[in-house]
């Protein structure tokens, strides 16, 4: 016996029934009336449609945009208008134009604190910038005591500066500092460390890198903990030693955190001002002079607020590329993630 063809599968839809069909899709694929009249709105009206939705979070946010526009907006336009007139706390401020940047641009101590705080700025990077990343590196492969290695480091950080002074001067002195009392038993030449112009600039480099090295060294190490101990094991079954391993593992890793620490200390290290003022003064023959210390020669000690102000929107603007390339930098690790 055959199977018959039921009629109701033969049977085709009305004319009436396919409009109907074809008009619930279309309904169903086209957007609302009220999508259609959200889309046709001005762009001004989605603007302030997103402000009244987010507005608490606007509010929570508003102390803390006021007290950044308070104390960091604020000085930096009123610095940037000083920077034209001559103010001695006295008279009226009196209108300088372009005189107080073309004064302190002819100073001979401009080129010469430039001079110095680039020097030191190199120095810093030179020796500031690997020592971290070498202590980092051996606290990270140490099985024992690495606690104790990581507070070791970090204890001159939580000096306070003025203790860090005085321990450097006796260290410095030259009749009873310790450095030139480990020369002598060497059987070497003491030396006038901060009394001599070529060696007072390296020695402020050596406080300033024993003072900070502890902060970035934790970041470092902060780094290296999110390295994959998988990688690690697979380098030791191929046989790879230690320094493979940092050289082609570690270090590639936490590249984009040394890139951004190099800008960072860059940044850091062209505002240096605590150890030549509280060590040298500037001092000897201006050999220690650095630009934020000629500001406050300015300042404080001419009186001349106008042209120091002059010189930190200089100082402000150099600045401002490198934090430029942080932030490209920050961008592309974003990007990256």
């Amino acid at each position: 016996m055959g199977l018959s063809a039921s009629p109701s599968s033969n049977r085709r839809p009305s004319p009436d029934r396919a409009d109907s069909l074809e008009a619930s899709l279309l309904s169903q694929s086209a957007p609302s009336p009220d999508a259609r009249a959200t889309l046709k709105q001005p762009s001004v009206w989605r603007f302030k449609l997103a402000i009244q939705r987010n507005l608490s979070s606007y509010l929570f946010l508003l102390p803390a945009l006021l007290v950044f526009a308070l104390f960091v907006w604020y000085p930096i336009i009123l610095g940037f208008i000083i920077s034209f007139q001559r103010i001695d706390m006295l008279n009226p401020a009196v209108w300088m134009g372009w005189k107080n940047y073309q004064h302190v641009i002819a100073d001979p101590l401009f080129g010469i604190a430039w001079r110095n705080t680039l020097t030191f700025t190199f120095y810093a990077l030179l020796f500031g910038y690997l020592i971290p990343i070498l202590l980092a590196l051996l606290i990270n492969e140490m099985r024992l005591c690495k606690c104790f290695f990581r507070l070791a480091f970090y204890l001159p950080v939580m000096l306070p500066p003025i203790v860090t002074v005085f321990l450097w001067r006796w260290i410095y002195n030259p009749d009873s500092g310790l450095l030139n009392a480990l020369l002598s038993l060497l059987h070497l030449p003491a030396g006038l460390w901060l009394e001599t112009p070529g060696t007072a600039l390296p020695a402020l480099m050596v406080i300033a890198t024993w003072s900070a090295a502890g902060t970035t060294m934790l970041i470092y190490l902060a780094a290296l903990q999110g390295v994959s101990a998988s990688l690690y094991e697979a380098a030791e079954i191929d046989g790879a030693s230690l320094l493979r391993r940092l050289w082609h593992i570690t270090l590639p890793t936490i590249r984009p955190i040394m890139l951004l620490m190099l800008i960072l200390q860059i940044i850091g290290t062209m505002q240096v001002f605590i150890e030549p003022f509280t060590i040298t003064g500037g001092g000897p023959q201006n050999a220690t002079m650095s630009i934020l210390l000629l500001i406050y020669t300015y300042a404080f000690q001419q009186g001349e607020f106008g042209q120091a102000s002059a010189l930190g929107i200089i100082l402000f603007l150099v600045l401002v590329v490198f934090a430029l390339i942080y932030l490209r930098l920050t961008n592309r690790l974003m990007q990256g993630d």
